[in-house]
């Protein structure tokens, strides 16, 4: 007999990019009561790892649980990037309904549609929250009918159109249903979660089903398998079968040895948890994302969606540089290869192939921003190793024609640079879809159709055109037919042509020749990219190169020699610089950008082949 869990609502916050979910989730611990009065907390406090606090983004999704009024509200924190996009879908299976949070100014945009989509098509009710309204130029009224417009686009059925409005400051950790009446708390939140996100419902007394749509991963327990009871009960010491929708043939015998559930932002150990529970298994080492747990008596797993594939790859190679092995504490194949195997344990949008190379592997992610994550944690771990450029994944289709993955970007821009922009783009293969004025008129909103692989390398070039001014974010549009060859960089490398330490005369030098990526004192090897030319060929310089002493005074002798600060690049913007002829080196202290072929006489050799 199915029956309703008054007392639980689980719910998931979804929104795009930088629209305040993991400030809104803030404010509903706080004001649940979850920390002491005088207890000190962090901003963005479910933002726990490193990388997420640096760059204010949220990379994994989390559990929390809140309490109001004797209801237990379980509340999960979703990334709003496009590249996390596989989080999101996992998690919205744990859920009865979510909160979409849209910024009261920008309004609805790329990732907007991509989660709203998903949780409509799993028939889940939707709470609108319009965020940010304490903005100077907020425009909620206006939000509220891009919402209800994307809604129709996107097919939402009469119950779904009929969602409640609440509008909020989480920064000021205000909410209310009027946005001309300001609200004192975040009580209209909680009530509007209670009356509108169903209650999780279930039967009791069948058999245990439990779908695990998260893995976590601790050094101590091994893999964690978070998902809800949607049937029966759940104990420790339980013996139950593991199965799986996409797997028919597997089903696999365990034990159940520890079980927590959420409270505030802990997991607390329970003896056993009923229907609706959001809860945490640990102690079964063979467990996996869509896996579902039942009783030995009743294996009937849960349908589970695919998880979307990767769209981009990139070679990761063990360093063989001359500078091998002096600043990385793991660098051999079986340390890489581990390492990116330990990652899948977590990261189900993430594919890594063995290739016909010991020392190469091939790593697959949803973007560039996807697997620039996983590098910069590796390279705080201490791993040394080298990476090539992104490659786009092709497909083909039944006639054997080769199709490619599309994105479209979403691009705000002062109206003085929106011709750069839209040149810029055409170059790269894409296609103006649409163009028109927000902000009163002194930005240029303009909509792309774009192969992803017009978009690698572009993102440094798009903040120089545009000052810094610009916003560009991008969601992916399927496969579509190939577009044809894109160049994408116009400028050649300056290659070190001799192994040594750059000496201030050698810099001064080579700086006539275009901008240098390095300064005196730095490590070179013949063969490694020191900067960046105007022209379009590669140039070989000497940064090495000493000034010559000699017994004759000249008047200019001995004035120092300026040297310009030379320009120092981030991963990314080193990821998007490099050729496919080019490798970036990874080491914990340094990046280094060189040649696949260091030796200058096999590189001419291969642009002689390559001509022919």
């Amino acid at each position: 007999m199915r029956q309703k869990r008054e007392n639980v609502r689980n719910i998931a916050i979804i929104a795009h990019v930088d629209h305040g979910k993991t400030t809104l989730v803030d404010e509903l611990l706080k004001q649940s009561g979850v920390f002491r009065d005088n207890q000190e907390v962090a901003e963005r406090v479910m933002d726990s790892n490193d990388i997420e606090r640096e760059r204010g983004i949220t990379i994994l999704s989390k559990n929390t649980a809140v309490m109001y009024k004797d209801t237990k509200i379980n509340i999960i924190d979703t990334p709003g990037h496009a590249d996390f996009g596989g989080e999101v879908e996992r998690v919205l299976k744990m859920v009865n309904g979510v909160v979409l949070v849209v910024d009261a100014f920008e309004g609805a945009m790329p990732q907007t549609k991509f989660v709203l989509r998903k949780a409509l098509e799993l028939k889940l009710p939707v709470i609108v929250c319009i965020n940010k309204i304490d903005r100077p130029e907020a425009r909620p009224n206006e939000v509220v009918d891009e919402v209800l417009e994307l809604f129709l686009e996107l097919d939402a059925d009469d119950s779904q159109l009929d969602c409640p409005f609440v509008f909020a400051s989480a920064k000021a950790g205000i909410a209310s249903l009027d946005a001309d009446e300001p609200g004192t708390d975040m009580e209209p939140l909680f009530e509007t979660i209670l009356d509108y996100i169903p209650a999780p419902e279930g039967d009791p007394d069948a058999g245990t089903q439990v779908l695990i749509s998260t893995i976590d991963y601790n050094e101590y327990v091994g893999r964690i398998g978070v998902g809800k009871v949607d049937n029966g009960t759940i104990k420790v010491n339980q013996d139950v079968v593991i199965c799986n929708h996409h797997e028919p043939d597997k089903q696999v015998k365990v034990k159940v040895s520890k079980l927590y559930e959420y409270d505030g932002l802990n997991k607390v150990e329970v003896k056993e948890a009923g229907i609706g529970s959001i809860v945490a298994i640990s102690g079964i080492a063979d467990i996996h994302i869509g896996d579902t747990l039942c009783s030995p008596d009743a294996v009937n797993p849960i349908p589970f969606q695919k998880i979307s594939e990767p769209t981009i790859a990139m070679d990761f190679i063990v360093n063989d540089s001359p500078l091998a092995g002096q600043e990385g504490k793991y660098v051999t194949s079986r340390h890489i290869r581990e390492r990116l195997l330990k990652e899948l344990n977590t990261d189900v949008s993430l594919r890594v192939e063995e290739t016909d190379s010991t020392d190469r592997f091939k790593v697959s992610g949803r973007g560039e921003l996807h697997l620039s994550v996983l590098i910069e944690n590796m390279r705080r771990e201490g791993f040394e190793f080298a990476v090539s450029k992104a490659q786009v994944l092709y497909k083909e289709d039944e006639n054997g024609k080769r199709l490619e993955p599309m994105e479209l970007a979403y691009i705000d821009v002062p109206n003085d640079f929106a011709g750069a922009v839209i040149e810029k783009l055409g170059q790269r293969k894409g296609e103006l879809r649409n163009m028109g004025s927000i902000s009163g008129g002194t930005y240029t909103r303009l909509e792309f159709s774009i192969p992803s692989r017009g978009l690698i390398g572009y993102r440094g070039e798009f903040m120089t055109d545009t000052k810094g001014n610009g916003i560009i974010n991008t969601t992916f549009d399927g496969y579509a037919p190939y577009k044809g060859d894109i160049s994408y960089r116009k400028q050649g490398s300056l290659i070190a042509f001799e192994a040594g330490e750059a000496i201030t005369y050698g810099l001064f030098n080579a700086q006539e020749r275009g901008t240098l990526f390095i300064g005196p004192g730095e490590k070179v090897y013949a063969g490694m990219v020191v900067g960046q030319t105007g022209k379009a060929e590669d140039i070989e310089v000497n940064v090495c190169k000493k000034k010559q002493l000699t017994n004759t005074r000249s008047s200019s002798a001995d004035e120092a020699l300026r040297l310009t600060p030379p320009r120092i690049l981030s991963l990314e913007q080193a990821l998007d610089f490099i050729e496919t002829d080019e490798l970036l080196e990874v080491t914990p202290t340094k990046l280094r950008i060189r040649k696949k072929l260091l030796d200058s006489r096999l590189r001419k050799r291969a642009g002689f082949a390559q001509n022919q």
